[in-house]
């Protein structure tokens, strides 16, 4: 075949960049080889969690557990060759090395007999699990500090003829220098890294819990991840631009949750402002409407001051969405413009459609009756402008914020899966609705492909009226009826505090929730995200799924996963359970039933874990290989290109060692 009358330019400019990287053809044929090889590894196992609402403890156990994954290949290394209690123990000391070892030191008598069979434990179970990686990638995960003798220990090496007395000698050694604890430690942590190749987040790290900052922490570190953004997720990026709605809904929100330890402490945000004007309008107002959730350490002064900060900001956020509702007529969401609907003098409200109820509460010292009562007093400006001003400046706040932008979309398609926080916008009839976006009509994909547009003009538009209303748009995105990330026809907020009748609290979900065991919409929602249907499954999380009530998470004969059963402690009582999780393995789709997280001391102290129950989705006994992958198919694409250059290289047209091209 005559090549150079068979390639494009263009494909030979791509081909002189290629060699650039491997500039001979021994170099192009290694990497031909390398890759090939990887082709025919097991894959790797991908770990699901959704909606974590700022529980730390519990996200970093399971983090730490791999849903179960670590117990199984303890589970695969030893079979019943070691008791349950031994097993227990193992996996504990994985998932808390160094908690684990203090209780150990404090209780063994023969601290040398234990280091050395915990480390061949601990040998064994990190060659298993690190047998589905290259080498290389493996060496890549070592610690720096131990990675030579770490890598000795774990590898086979054929030219050894006493192995055993080899690798007794290595271990005998790490003992007698006193570095058996941080091996301990380093190997642990090394089978924490490799049980999981890839880690989703499905929404929702913000809100409720009190460490949000604490697991976004632990996600910069993490190896290798994506996050797909929650609407409690978008409020918070919102608030980090300075949008004003979004930041009083922030600050609302973890009021109502006795979270301001994490605006205070963890970000830094001076609360002063908005506690001086809560006291000077409504210190003589018992706000008794605006209690905390859940118990609190606060004394009665901390309390009366928090309900008093928490009806400040409430009714902040009323105004600033009804002054954005008013700004955005196109966002069709005029029915959430409440405070005009309000009679102070009979204390009631008439809603949409006519209803008239009663108002708990009708003290609204701050509210411009006659002229206008969406407009912000003087003090109230200068509060926002001060509270937005911490936000758009808190560093770790932007770090943070760069990470869901980095690591983050509205969706993402992965190994055929199709992977969002909340739902798709559905017509009654089961059919793509079409949403009117800034003018734009768009519907399923599109529509996410939009809205994900404007999330990033909000922090990296230069055009000024473009990023404002980019910035409006993540409030739309929270709490819009059309929305995909919240899908209720409202978010009845303002109800809930004013409205005693619960009749005016319910909040309609989207027609995606009662059409998830239709297999046409299903598979229609699949194609449309360019996916198989006949292979593919739709995960996400939002609405926490009633195990107590019956409820399953897995629909529509398992092509849907709902993973969200309730990390937050908010939702225990009603869940029944503490969170699902789900794991995909070389051998199909686990799903996993979490009990409530108590403290990381009694799961140390204790053992205990909070793996409950594990349930196959999808099963086969054939392993899935990386070939079976979306990496698998970008390799076999690079070893086509790699093929190529070969041929270039043999054939003249491209010259080794060098990138131009022969005359």
């Amino acid at each position: 075949m005559d090549m150079e009358k068979s390639i494009s330019a263009e494909e030979l400019r791509y081909l002189e960049r290629l060699s650039e990287l491997y500039p001979t053809i021994g170099r192009a044929s290694t990497e031909i080889i390398n890759l090939q090889s990887i082709l025919n590894l097991p894959k790797g196992t991908e770990h699901f969690l959704s909606d974590i609402h700022g529980e730390f403890e519990a996200f970093s156990h399971v983090l730490r557990n791999g849903s179960g994954a670590v117990r199984k290949k303890i589970d695969d290394v030893f079979g019943h060759t070691l008791s349950n209690s031994d097993k227990r123990s193992l996996a504990t000391l994985i998932y808390y090395p160094r908690e684990k070892i203090e209780i150990v030191r404090s209780t063994e008598p023969d601290m040398e007999n234990w280091y050395k069979i915990t480390l061949y434990r601990l040998i064994e179970v990190c060659k298993t699990t690190a047998s589905k990686y290259t080498r290389s990638k493996v060496r890549k995960a070592l610690p720096a500090d131990y990675a030579y003798v770490i890598e000795e220990l774990i590898t086979e090496k054929a030219e050894v003829l006493d192995k055993e007395a080899y690798y007794d000698s290595i271990v005998d050694t790490i003992i007698e220098i006193g570095r058996a604890e941080n091996f301990i430690i380093a190997l642990s942590e090394l089978i924490q890294r490799l049980v999981i190749d890839r880690l989703h987040i499905i929404g929702d790290i913000y809100d409720r819990g009190p460490g949000p900052h604490f697991i976004m922490d632990r996600l910069m570190e993490y190896h290798s991840l994506d996050i797909q953004w929650g609407n409690h997720d978008i409020v918070w990026m919102g608030a980090a631009t300075g949008q004003r709605a979004c930041v009083a809904t922030v600050i609302r929100n973890s009021i109502r949750y006795d979270n301001l330890d994490i605006l205070e402490d963890g970000y830094g945000i001076n609360m002063m402002p908005l506690a001086a004007l809560a006291m000077d309008i409504y210190g003589e107002d018992p706000c008794e409407k605006f209690n905390i959730k859940g118990e609190s350490a606060y004394s009665v002064l901390e309390r009366d001051l928090s309900r008093r900060m928490h009806k400040a900001i409430a009714v902040l956020q009323f105004k600033l969405e009804g002054q954005l509702i008013a700004k955005h007529p196109d966002y069709g969401m005029d029915d959430r413009r409440l405070l005009h609907r309000i009679d102070p003098a009979e204390g009631t409200i008439t809603m949409p459609g006519g209803k008239v109820y009663e108002m708990a509460d009708c003290n609204f010292p701050t509210i411009n009756w006659e002229d206008d009562p969406y407009a912000l007093t003087p003090d109230e400006e200068s509060v926002m402008d001060r509270l937005c001003s911490s936000f758009r400046n808190c560093e770790k706040l932007q770090n943070h914020m760069n990470l869901l932008l980095d690591k983050g979309g509205l969706y993402k398609t992965y190994n055929g899966n199709l992977l969002f926080h909340g739902s798709v916008p559905l017509n009654e009839d089961g059919t793509l609705k079409e949403v009117e976006i800034y003018g734009h009509r768009r519907s399923g994909k599109a529509l996410y492909d939009l809205l994900e547009s404007y999330v990033r003009r909000a922090f990296f538009s230069l055009d000024r009226e473009e990023k404002e209303k980019s910035k409006d748009i993540l409030w739309y995105i929270w709490t819009a009826p059309n929305s995909p990330l919240f899908g209720k026809d409202k978010m009845t907020t303002f109800e809930r505090y004013f409205i005693e009748d619960k009749e005016a609290h319910k909040e309609k979900k989207n027609s995606y929730y009662h059409l998830l065991e239709d297999e046409n919409v299903v598979n229609m929602l699949l194609k449309d995200f360019g996916l198989d249907p006949e292979k593919g499954h739709i995960i996400n999380g939002h609405v926490p799924v009633h195990q107590s009530e019956g409820e399953n998470p897995v629909k529509c004969g398992g092509k849907v996963v709902v993973i969200d059963g309730g990390f937050s402690k908010a939702y225990h009582r009603v869940t029944g359970i503490a969170g699902y999780t789900l794991i995909y393995n070389s051998y199909g789709l686990i799903l996993t039933a979490h009990e409530p997280f108590t403290t990381t001391e009694r799961a140390v102290a204790e053992e205990q874990d909070i793996v409950s129950n594990r349930v196959a989705v999808r099963y086969s006994s054939q392993r899935e290989h990386v070939k079976d992958t979306d990496n698998g198919r970008a390799i076999e694409k690079r070893i086509k290109e790699l093929r190529e250059l070969l041929e270039a290289y043999r054939s003249g047209l491209i010259r080794e060692e060098g990138s131009s091209r022969i005359r």
